[in-house]
């Protein structure tokens, strides 16, 4: 597997689909090297837009986070797992039904818009559950509430449509720090679900990274053409890397994240390259 320089990368593709955790930034701000990167990109002419996980933020408070760094990302060149939720929810009839939502407020307001009517995590009729982050709520005693919800509910007959916008389990926090993240509590939520129905475990809809919707939706406010040499640049193998490859993308693994180029398993997805870092 080549390494390539971030000047040897523009060299390569016209356009740049860049991961948010672990390429451009953490919790403490961005990566060095970052700002510089996104200015080679502009400078070469180059398309880009960052494809992130994260549902927990709207749009305009991840914009202006980025920017408060330093890093100019507008709205028109930031995709993340939330805006694929209006989408979902049209596509399986979902407005207008009673949502739990485990996030923070904007989360919520996520849910909201894609028109979910929200209840609280103790109501006894939800529809839909929507899984965003694993911070705003108490954490034991809201996932101990849902699980017993959904015992009753499901266990009653009732449809619960279980909806998961980022289905990272775990991303880079700071320098050799990680954390977990939505997918974690969603697959704890599974596998007490396949406790009470072994045979055929309720199971979540994953909408961002590694699946084909996020890519698509990229693809189209890109206006990407078949002629475009096109690569993801992302840190993790099971979302960035897969996600992909499935898509017919190139994809670059950066070691300044959870993926380790030095530890890249026997099977599975591999990077097309990868690099120490963007520069």
């Amino acid at each position: 597997m080549p390494r390539l320089s971030s000047a040897e990368l523009v060299a390569r593709y016209d356009v740049m689909l860049l991961d948010s955790y672990g390429v451009l930034v953490d919790e403490h701000g961005p990566l060095a090297g970052a700002a510089a990167f996104l200015a080679r990109l502009d400078a070469a002419g180059r398309r880009w837009m960052v494809l992130s996980n994260d549902a927990s933020r709207l749009p305009e408070t991840s914009v202006a986070r980025y920017q408060a760094r330093g890093l100019p990302i507008t709205a028109d060149r930031l995709m993340t797992s939330g805006d694929l939720i209006g989408p979902h929810f049209a596509e399986r009839g979902l407005a207008g039904r009673r949502c739990v939502v485990l996030g923070p407020s904007d989360s919520h307001a996520l849910v909201e818009q894609a028109g979910g009517v929200l209840v609280p995590i103790d109501h006894d009729g939800p529809q839909v559950v929507v899984i965003c982050d694993d911070a705003g709520y108490p954490f034991r005693e809201t996932i101990e509430t849902l699980v017993s919800t959904l015992y009753a509910r499901i266990g009653d007959g009732h449809r619960v449509d279980l909806v998961l916008p980022n289905p990272d389990l775990v991303y880079p926090s700071g320098p050799g720090r990680f954390a977990l993240t939505a997918g974690s509590v969603a697959r704890l939520v599974e596998e007490a679900l396949a406790l009470r129905w072994p045979d055929d475990p309720p199971r979540f809809v994953a909408l961002g990274k590694p699946h084909r919707a996020m890519f698509a939706h990229a693809q189209q406010r890109l206006a990407i053409e078949p002629s475009d040499r096109v690569v993801m640049v992302g840190d993790q193998l099971a979302t960035d890397v897969a996600g992909a490859l499935s898509a017919g993308l190139d994809a670059v693994l950066v070691a300044t994240g959870v993926g380790d180029p030095r530890q890249l398993p026997k099977t599975g997805p591999r990077p097309t390259a990868w690099m120490p870092g963007v520069d």
